[in-house]
């Protein structure tokens, strides 16, 4: 992880969900935010929950081996 961002900084980030999120149930997803140097991670279900937070270079990688799976 790289760091926690302050509630307020958090909710000032614009998050996104996957595309591939299921629509029928719409807050049963994962969301994401960049930042400089970071991305975030939040549980949709839990907005206000814990946030995970990245280096852009180990999240790109993980979607790399997360589309091989």
């Amino acid at each position: 992880m790289v760091h926690k961002p302050s509630a307020e900084a958090a909710r000032e980030l614009t998050w996104f969900k996957s595309s591939y999120s299921d629509s029928s149930s719409g807050n049963d997803c994962v969301e994401v935010a960049t930042a400089p140097g970071v991305v975030h991670i939040r549980d949709s279900k839990s907005v206000p929950g814990p946030l995970l937070g990245f280096t852009p270079a180990t999240w790109a990688a993980f979607l790399t081996y997360a589309s091989e799976r």
